[in-house]
């Protein structure tokens, strides 16, 4: 056996995929993470909702702070989150206003049709979620 047979030639546009392409396979979930983590002070006591499919979601708006910006003062943002799963339910239902929570899930958009037509909004789907501090 010839030493050409085992030793590769090929230019390096020939590469294999893994040669240069592994590297980008092991970034790619981070290129489509859809995760979102929030702690904030719960605006009001959460709602549960029954829908007509029987299916229940609690729902509740969180007041987040935004840090200072090179131009700008602090400021809030207010975030609406939805609870679908029970455990989830479970827990936000018994935050009242001015709880101080920890947040975890994805952000979701949620669309409908109203009286103007097709309308849709932001809201953050909670994974996990858990009280830091008693209003």
């Amino acid at each position: 056996m010839s030493s050409r047979s085992s030793t590769s030639t090929r230019s390096p546009r020939e590469a294999p995929a893994d040669a240069a392409g592994s590297q980008q396979r092991s970034s790619l979930p981070t290129e489509r993470l859809n995760q979102v983590q929030l702690v904030g002070r719960v605006a009001a006591d959460p709602v549960t909702v029954e829908l007509p499919s029987g299916d229940e979601v609690v729902t509740l708006r969180l007041v987040v702070e935004r840090g200072p910006g090179a131009r700008r003062p602090p400021s809030v943002d207010t975030i609406d989150c939805a609870a679908w799963t029970a455990k989830c339910r479970r827990t936000a239902s018994t935050w009242v206003e001015g709880d101080v929570v920890s947040i975890e899930g994805s952000l979701r958009r949620r669309f409908w049709r109203g009286p103007q037509g097709a309308q849709s909004r932001y809201e953050v789907e909670v994974s996990a979620a858990r009280r830091l501090k008693r209003a």
